[in-house]
């Protein structure tokens, strides 16, 4: 059952004793005076459907343990030993001096129920309901999107430790699969005996392990086939195995012979031990795993309007929408280049949103030559006309074919290199993109974005300072919910700083509000 903190204060409440001695607007002396408002029992009434048993640490002491261990990067061990050792986390709970800490596997505990709610970012939102009530951003009609990359907790795995690594996981849980034969180098897991030197003994342990891996798959759709009934756990593990044998191997010199290929797979799993974890490129220079955190900033505060978690190759225009779908219509919103794409533009116009956004570069065919603007595109008549004055028309598969037209053309040298002379693709949100690279040259554009823009860059260092670009956990979901209790922590921070306070309604001092 649910727990309840007392409303009465112990003798030797922290607070009372020492509170004086926390930071004015610090999160710890919100949490002291707040926590109940904050978080009040209500909030976490769904997450105990009986009214029975034990009653648990109440929903507040938790809240703020969670809030404050995002706040200062703590695990869930130091997060346990602060709370019994640092008066300022005493203070914050509303424990007395003398109150002895819950165990760490408390916190993992509640996160699960969060997870398995159907609010499971019920902390960031309690925050947000603050932020709202304030009206500290009513107003304020700029939103900056941006993403970080957030390094895994895991290791990153090569082609041959993953395949080991699955081979034994799936024997094991599934123990009919223990009784198909496979090489004993594999039985042991870790790194099998090979003369790693010499490519064709690594192409022999390639294709011995596929060759295992691909037994085992089949022996498991034998299993099903005869009605045997594979568990959830069981049937995830069969079919990472039959992933990891396939996505970086290609056929080698002879028949039933594999290598590693020479490039990456689309959508590649790096890790067995978490496999929603995936190879994140934020620049062409940084290479690195884990996944993207993304958020929705407003630039004057600094505070996070919204934010999500998604796999580290998913595609800042993918996860943008959600981040923007609750605001007004005639909301700037602006962003880097990475969402520039003509359909994010086009989702924002069908929201009545304005999009101050860094139109992606244009790449010219040959260096120094014409660009896709240097041709006149009518989209009315269905027509190109090169710079030369040629017309052709635009075909089904959206091109314009210039062919024969580039024979001979005094200019070709500087618009294409091919043979079959320049080819126009136009994009099926063309108008909106040429409109957007028109505008990127304005005054307009360059006085918003070089003044509102960089600010996200403020509110990202401030989420990923105290080693909080290293996710603790495994798993889309669980780095969701600690990623949006880290805003909601970095919010609490900032609104102390803005002078948060409570007068029959959540307040801010009245500079804030001005600035």
């Amino acid at each position: 059952m649910q727990g309840t903190s007392r409303p009465d204060r112990e003798l030797l409440d922290t607070a009372a004793l020492c509170g004086h001695l926390l930071s004015p607007g610090s999160v710890h002396a919100l949490l002291a005076e707040h926590r109940h408002r904050l978080f009040p029992d209500e909030l976490f009434a769904d997450l105990f459907a009986s009214g029975r048993g034990r009653p648990s640490v109440p929903a507040d002491v938790i809240a703020t343990v969670m809030v404050l261990q995002a706040l200062e990067g703590r695990s869930d061990r130091e997060a346990v030993v602060a709370l019994g050792t640092d008066l300022r986390w005493k203070a914050a709970a509303g424990l007395a001096i003398t109150d002895e800490p819950f165990h760490p596997t408390v916190l993992t505990l509640w996160r699960n129920k969060l997870r398995a709610s159907e609010a499971p970012q019920r902390i960031f939102e309690a925050v947000r309901a603050v932020i709202t009530e304030t009206g500290v951003i009513t107003g304020r009609n700029r939103r900056v999107l941006d993403s970080t990359v957030l390094d895994d907790a895991v290791a990153r795995q090569d082609t041959i430790s993953m395949l080991v690594a699955q081979i034994c996981r799936v024997r094991k849980l599934v123990p009919e699969l223990a009784k198909v034969w496979v090489r004993h180098h594999n039985l042991e897991g870790g790194r099998p005996p090979c003369d790693w030197g010499d490519p064709a003994d690594i192409d022999r342990l390639v294709s011995e392990l596929v060759d295992d891996a691909n037994e085992l798959v089949w022996a498991a759709e034998d299993l099903v086939a005869e009605g045997v009934e594979l568990s959830e756990a069981q049937g995830d593990a069969v079919a990472l195995l039959a992933l990891v044998a396939g996505q970086d191997v290609e056929p080698g010199d002879g028949p039933g012979r594999w290598r590693i290929a020479q490039r990456t797979a689309a959508d590649r799993v790096c890790s067995t031990v978490d496999p929603q974890t995936r190879h994140a490129h934020k620049t062409r220079a940084s290479y690195r795993d884990g996944f993207k955190g993304h958020i929705s900033v407003e630039p004057d505060t600094g505070l996070v309007a919204e934010c999500d978690l998604g796999a580290g190759n998913v595609a800042d225009t993918d996860a943008a929408p959600g981040l923007i779908d609750d605001e007004p219509a005639g909301t700037e919103i602006l962003g880097d280049a990475a969402y520039g794409s003509g359909e994010f533009r086009d989702h924002l116009d069908n929201k009545n949103l304005k999009a101050k956004i860094k139109a992606p570069p244009l790449r010219p065919a040959v260096a120094g030559g014409y660009t896709l603007d240097d041709f006149d595109i009518d989209l009315d008549a269905n027509c190109v006309t090169c710079p030369e004055g040629v017309t052709v028309t635009i075909n089904k598969s959206r091109s314009a074919r210039f062919a024969k037209n580039c024979e001979g053309c005094p200019v070709r040298e500087q618009c294409t290199t091919a043979k079959a002379g320049r080819v126009i693709k136009v994009h099926a949100h063309h108008a909106l993109l040429a409109a957007a690279r028109a505008f990127a040259g304005t005054d307009e554009f360059d006085s918003d974005y070089r003044r509102y823009r960089p600010m996200v860059e403020r509110t990202i260092a401030w989420l990923v300072a105290n080693n909080n670009r290293r996710c603790r956990y495994r798993g889309i979901e669980r780095n969701r919910i600690a990623w949006s209790v880290r805003c909601a922590a970095v919010n609490l921070k900032r609104l102390g700083t803005l002078g948060l306070g409570f007068d029959g309604g959540w307040t801010v001092a009245r500079a804030a509000l001005a600035a």
